[in-house]
């Protein structure tokens, strides 16, 4: 049995992968190109990969492949009607982030309501040493307790998020973007509601046609001017042009993101030109990475691999 680990680096270089020995073979490359992994995947019986496009281009000369294992639970880029018609089976991994990306979430509106930054960057400057008052209150910061935070996309992080949410003493509502998931603990609301009435609201829904641009220039005039946005869902469901301008002419308080619409970040994001850090912070993609959410995500698929020779 031949494994061939596609972009290694994708799930980092301290994960311990000599487990997946006990199948067979094992080939592991860092990162492979669309006419890369054509050639690398010739002889594989099983390939393992994160972001590589898969289709008939890629594994069209794979004679031997039986199964196809994604390191994340989205699975956008298989060609999932080449690989029925080959088949080919698949498996995706989903739950394994969860803690991860709701811990994530947190960091960032604690990092955005408080000010971090701004109070960090005014004691390592110096201005601290021998201040006339023990208490500098420059930039204003407020409690979570009492607000109201909305969710968008009620799935397994999102529930986590609003269960963290209710800790911290917040008034949790949500909008189901797909009409499916529901709650009798939370408060749902309709899409506008939840933007007029929320002081912050944080995105954990899928891309999908219900997402794509949802948060647009016409969502952001409907928030509060004191509002924060938090992404952890998919760059695309917000249009980064009209968050950007909405940063700009604060319409809205403050926005952090671990997803763009293109990642790495392209030269051309309008984000990029926005320097103040009291009004956004972009993270790159980290927000599934805990080293305990990485070495969860490939004991599934070690096991996804041991159920399937096992059959």
């Amino acid at each position: 049995m031949k494994i061939v680990f596609l972009d290694r680096k994708s799930i980092g270089e301290d994960i311990d992968l000599s487990a997946f020995n006990d199948f067979g073979e094992v080939v592991i490359y860092d990162y492979s190109t669309v006419e890369e992994a054509a050639e690398r995947t010739k002889e594989a019986d099983i390939i393992v990969l994160n972001k590589v496009p898969i289709n008939e281009q890629t594994i069209g000369m794979a004679k031997n492949l039986k199964l196809v294992c994604v390191t994340a639970t989205g699975t956008n880029n298989l060609d999932k009607q080449y690989l029925d018609k080959r088949g080919i089976q698949w498996r995706n991994v989903a739950g394994y982030s969860t803690e991860a990306v709701a811990q994530h979430t947190l960091a960032l509106v604690m990092y955005l309501m408080e000010h971090l930054n701004y109070y960090d960057n005014y004691v390592k400057s110096e201005q601290y040493v021998n201040d006339k008052l023990f208490t500098h209150f420059e930039m204003h910061f407020n409690e979570i307790y009492g607000k109201t935070w909305g969710i968008i996309g009620l799935g397994a992080i999102g529930k986590r998020v609003a269960e963290i949410a209710t800790c911290l003493g917040a008034n949790v509502i949500y909008y189901s973007t797909s009409g499916k998931n529901h709650s009798d603990i939370y408060k749902e609301v309709d899409f506008e509601t939840l933007l007029s009435t929320s002081d912050i609201v944080s995105i954990h829904a899928p891309l999908d046609k219900n997402t794509e641009h949802l948060m647009n220039a016409a969502a952001f005039k409907k928030m509060k001017e004191s509002a924060i946005l938090i992404n952890v869902g998919r760059g695309p469901i917000i249009v980064e042009k009209d968050l950007a301008d909405a940063l700009n002419t604060n319409t809205i308080a403050g926005a952090g993101l671990d997803v763009l619409d293109i990642e790495p970040m392209a030269n051309e994001n309008p984000l990029k030109l926005i320097k103040d850090s009291n009004k956004l912070i972009i993270t790159p993609h980290i927000a599934w990475a805990a080293v305990e959410a990485r070495h969860r995500l490939m004991d599934i698929i070690y096991g996804q691999i041991k159920e399937f020779l096992n059959k």
